[in-house]
């Protein structure tokens, strides 16, 4: 593990959440490249950062059971890409009222470049039982809950990060599901899942779970605090939902909120992503009730990350109010307001901000 030292200097630029365990969201500057460099990337955790042995150990439903290190996971065909990851929570401060949970703003989302094993490869040597429904994770990281868990029968003091997904996507060669040990060039932090972990394109980033030590095929579907407890859409008008996909969303990264900036062309500019993707429009309002105009979108340089977008504003003086919003491929587009949830999970609601022209 990273020495006090190390990990204090790796966290410098965050804007932390919470200290123990440790949350962080990105800095305004990681939104600004189309990789957020490291020490810019947002961190999630659910318990303290854990020890762990080096073994990756794939069991359960399954014609042979693995235990692979490092190496033997470097001795696999490597797959590098550069994933956009979202917390679930990304947003929920700007939910009435406010839900439980850790009190994330809007920079709870980072893109890097991942590199690792493909888990279909993995899953190949490993052979699931025909009779193989879910496949399951868990991370190395544990301890006491502080939320108050969900199942009757959590055990509170000493729980374990687990989640899981369907076995026809896991194995799915074309769902490019990564067991990665690089970020941007470099072996995994601690702080983002060192020695491997678990990289989900498309799904929130609950998915990816890190410090990853054990993988088990399962005949029926899990149950757990953290697949079938938390990290639920709990509605109030129907039937509770699984977090899993990204929900369309826009940002804008210039100008900055709240800021003056000069009158005549003002550039505009931000990132959209989606888990439903890719973004096909994206349009920015200059006043709070008015007119959308359609904003320059760049192509997509790679299947699993935002992209980026931008419109020249002829600013006149004055207070003004910039809003934006994100349409993707399946049709998808950010409401007006969050959808609210118990838990606050998938705020994509339209980003309002103001800015002084002078």
């Amino acid at each position: 593990m990273e020495t006090a030292e190390a990990l204090a200097a790796a966290r410098g630029a965050l804007q932390m959440i919470n200290p123990a365990p440790y949350n962080a969201e990105a800095p305004r500057e990681g939104l600004v490249g189309e990789i957020t460099p490291t020490e810019y990337h947002y961190v999630r955790s659910n318990f303290p950062l854990p020890e762990h042995d080096g073994v990756l150990e794939v069991g359960g439903a399954v014609a042979q059971p693995l235990r692979l290190t490092l190496d033997d996971l470097r001795a696999l065909p490597a797959v590098e890409r550069a994933v956009t990851l979202e917390c679930a929570g990304n947003g929920r401060l700007q939910m009435r009222p406010l839900p439980t949970g850790e009190p994330w703003g809007d920079y709870a989302v980072s893109t890097a470049r991942w590199k690792g094993a493909r888990l279909s490869d993995v899953l190949a040597q490993a052979g699931p039982a025909a009779d193989g429904v879910e496949v399951r994770f868990e991370g190395a990281d544990h301890g006491a809950y502080h939320l108050k868990p969900v199942l009757a029968d959590t055990n509170r003091e000493d729980l374990s990060f687990v989640r899981g997904l369907r076995l026809e996507h896991a194995a799915d060669p074309a769902s490019e599901i990564l067991i990665a040990y690089e970020m941007n060039g470099e072996p995994l932090g601690a702080d983002h899942g060192a020695p491997f972990r678990m990289v989900v394109p498309h799904w929130y980033a609950v998915a990816s779970v890190k410090w990853l030590k054990r993988i088990d095929v399962l005949t029926e579907p899990l149950v757990g605090e953290f697949q079938t407890g938390h990290y639920m859409f709990e509605w109030a008008d129907r039937e509770p939902e699984r977090v899993e996909l990204m929900r369309v969303r826009a940002r804008l990264t210039e100008p900055v909120p709240e800021s003056a900036v000069p009158a005549g062309t003002v550039a505009v500019r931000g990132k959209a992503w989606s888990g439903t993707g890719p973004i096909t429009k994206v349009e920015v309002a200059l006043t709070g009730a008015g007119e959308w105009y359609e904003a320059t979108l760049a192509e997509p340089t790679g299947p699993y990350h935002w992209q980026e977008w931008s419109y020249d504003w002829q600013a006149e003086p004055g207070r003004h109010t910039l809003r934006v919003r994100a349409t993707d491929a399946a049709g998808n587009v950010q409401p007006e307001v969050p959808e609210w949830n118990r838990l606050g999970y998938g705020n994509n609601a339209i980003e309002v901000i103001y800015v002084d022209v002078i």
